[in-house]
């Protein structure tokens, strides 16, 4: 497929706008909780939601908690890979279903004599990072995806230096599809940016309700668009004021 770059595009009123976090508006980071954006990002990205009268939502594969923390609360927020989904000024609930004992430990237990790996909880999914210790990699996806088989309404994700155990329902792309429904954002065409092979359901929704799909960086995608870096994702958003 040739690709257009992303400077070939514009986003205006007519539009609906969704946008992953980590990779597209924030650098990767080895520490996961020093992940920002600035003030003048923020506010960029609330001015293009004021332009899309609301119709802009970040989602995300961190917990709902934790991005709702990280992006402006005047914006629409999905976590958890589409699972949980908080509206513009809403309060963020704070308890939510926890990940099956047996599937905790035994990824626990796979991770547990691997230096620089960590399972983070975030809810019902699981996230095992390994940014710190690549030469793992193999070995994790051979035992997350023996251990995670074993749970019928679980399925494994691999993502950039992460394996994810999530509910199958946890669907970028199926969020995409119900929030075109919801009548701020219905009737507009949807643009996806995402950097990691975890958006790649939202792109393929978009695409398929004839919008746009932009890839941020290096890697094989169904994107028709690709932007080279972040700072091009910021440029893009600038066209819509």
């Amino acid at each position: 497929m040739i690709q257009k770059d992303v400077s070939k595009l514009s986003l205006n009123a007519n539009m609906a706008l969704f946008l992953d976090f980590d990779g597209t508006l924030a650098p990767l980071c080895d520490d996961a909780a020093a992940v920002s954006i600035s003030n003048e990002q923020a506010e960029l990205l609330v001015d293009v939601s004021k332009t899309l009268s609301g119709a802009c939502a970040i989602i995300s594969g961190r917990d709902l908690r934790d991005l709702a923390k990280r992006v402006p609360a005047k914006l629409w927020r999905s976590g958890n890979h589409g699972l949980f989904v908080a509206p513009p000024n809403s309060v963020i609930p704070t308890d939510f279903p926890a990940l099956p004992e047996a599937l905790s430990s035994n990824l626990q237990k796979l991770i547990s004599e691997m230096d620089g790996v960590w399972l983070e909880s975030k809810g019902p999914v699981a996230a095992i990072h390994f940014r710190a210790a690549p030469e793992h990699e193999e070995a994790l996806l051979a035992g997350a995806d023996k251990i995670i088989s074993r749970f019928s309404d679980y399925k494994r994700q691999h993502g950039n230096m992460i394996i994810e155990a999530k509910p199958i329902k946890a669907n970028k792309g199926s969020f995409v599809r119900q929030q075109m429904t919801n009548r701020i954002f219905s009737g507009r065409k949807p643009i996806m940016i995402g950097d990691d092979t975890t958006d790649e359901d939202a792109f393929a929704a978009v695409q398929d309700l004839g919008g746009m799909a932009v890839k941020v960086g290096l890697g094989e995608t169904c994107a028709y668009y690709r932007a080279q870096t972040i700072s091009d994702v910021y440029t893009f958003l600038r066209t819509a004021l």
